[in-house]
């Protein structure tokens, strides 16, 4: 997702902006002359949500997937890291990419799924209100606008499982959203260190959580606590709420 509100998410040129009943005509597959031509040539930027997908589908610690499959970009100090996929050889082709198609495509990142819709936002600065619109993404090596398939954008989102992808993006873009907006506060190298260990290192989060006296500063229900032992989506939201606190100051958390 991208908003005209966060700096990173931004300096798209949007194009027209679609609603979820506004059609367009599309089809990507192995019939296809260009299949797997948009896996190459390509910043992909991961979100949280696909770094825990992935490792997961890998069956790999965050940090082992972090070191093998990704770097780290920061435009500035003030600016939230961001996480890349590394790609492979001049044509930068990602590691996953095959002859017959994506080896996680089960787990792909959302940026692949939604492809080649784009989703976004724009935010009202009277009463802080979001407003989605969707785009496409037309690039001219694609030849999938040329196929006979007709989908209603949000028959695509549906049939590219994005509900969930979009959902928990959302979580993340709220905390790049709050960073622009919030005028006065300086985010130190510490803070950066803790956004990417609380929203990209599960494992060292979970950690950070139940071997330290977090537990005894801040009142979390007990039922909240045994489902973040077991599930890293769950730890995931959790660590989003963990952010707005520490790094905002929001009443997300209550201390003891």
């Amino acid at each position: 997702m991208v908003s005209r509100d966060a700096e990173g998410f931004g300096g798209l040129d949007f194009g027209p902006e679609l609603t979820p009943g506004d059609t367009f005509r599309f089809h990507c597959g192995p019939g296809v002359p260009c299949f797997t031509e948009c896996c190459g040539k390509l910043d992909l930027m991961l979100t949280p949500y696909d770094v825990l997908q992935l490792k997961t589908a890998l069956g790999v610690t965050s940090s082992e997937f972090l070191d093998q499959y990704t770097y780290m970009r920061q435009r500035t100090p003030q600016e939230f890291p961001q996480f890349f996929m590394k790609m492979d050889g001049r044509d930068k082709r990602c590691p996953f990419v095959r002859a017959r198609g994506c080896a996680v495509y089960q787990h792909r990142p959302g940026a692949c799924r939604i492809y080649p819709v784009g989703r976004g936002s724009t935010r009202n600065k009277s009463d802080g209100s979001a407003h989605e619109f969707f785009f496409l993404v037309k690039e001219d090596h694609c030849k999938g606008f040329q196929e006979d398939c007709q989908w209603r954008i949000s028959e695509w989102l549906h049939d590219q499982g994005m509900a969930e992808y979009n959902r928990v993006n959302d979580l993340l873009m709220e905390l790049h959203v709050r960073r622009v907006q919030q005028e006065g506060i300086r985010l130190t190298e510490n803070h950066m260190k803790m956004f990417v260990m609380a929203c990209y290192n599960l494992e060292r989060f979970r950690e950070f959580v139940f071997q330290s006296n977090f537990l005894e500063r801040f009142e979390v229900a007990e039922d909240r606590v045994r489902v973040i032992q077991s599930s890293d989506l769950a730890l995931l939201e959790f660590a989003f709420l963990w952010l707005r606190f520490a790094l905002f100051g929001e009443p997300t958390l209550k201390i003891r």
